[in-house]
């Protein structure tokens, strides 16, 4: 079985890897899957060793940033799943602790990122908010 022949990290320049990670945001990925494919695909151990910044800061530099932090939008995905589960399952009290949690959690990253002025001062998480921004 023949390996897949991978691009080693030394022949990749950091302004060549900031083009990468502009085109694969302008085609839709997350940040956290632009590094995955750096990875896998690229074989890119580590960018910040390669570039000296962050993903993060790169798509900052470029405005293709989204106005929600990626780690919140995910868990106010989890938060529409586990209660739309909920709505359809009345009994299923793992489902009803496991949203639980994952709402405190929520909580939790809003006051942190309200501090770091990453989201607006006043935004407060409600389920039917949730609803509207995982649409």
């Amino acid at each position: 079985m023949a390996k897949k022949k991978t691009e080693s990290a030394a022949e990749h320049s950091a302004e060549g890897l900031e083009e990468q990670i502009v085109s694969l945001a302008n085609a839709g990925h997350s940040p956290s899957s632009i590094g995955l494919i750096l990875r896998d695909e690229h074989g890119v151990k580590n960018f910040m060793e390669t570039t000296g910044k962050s993903i993060q800061q790169v798509l900052g530099e470029h405005k293709l940033l989204g106005e929600m932090p990626e780690d919140l939008l995910n868990l106010i995905r989890r938060s529409v799943v586990l209660s739309n589960h909920m709505a359809k399952n009345k009994k299923d009290y793992s489902a009803k602790r496991g949203y639980e949690l994952t709402v405190s959690k929520i909580r939790r990253l809003t006051k942190y990122y309200s501090k770091k002025n990453k989201i607006p001062a006043n935004w407060h998480y409600t389920p039917e908010q949730a609803a509207l921004l995982v649409k």
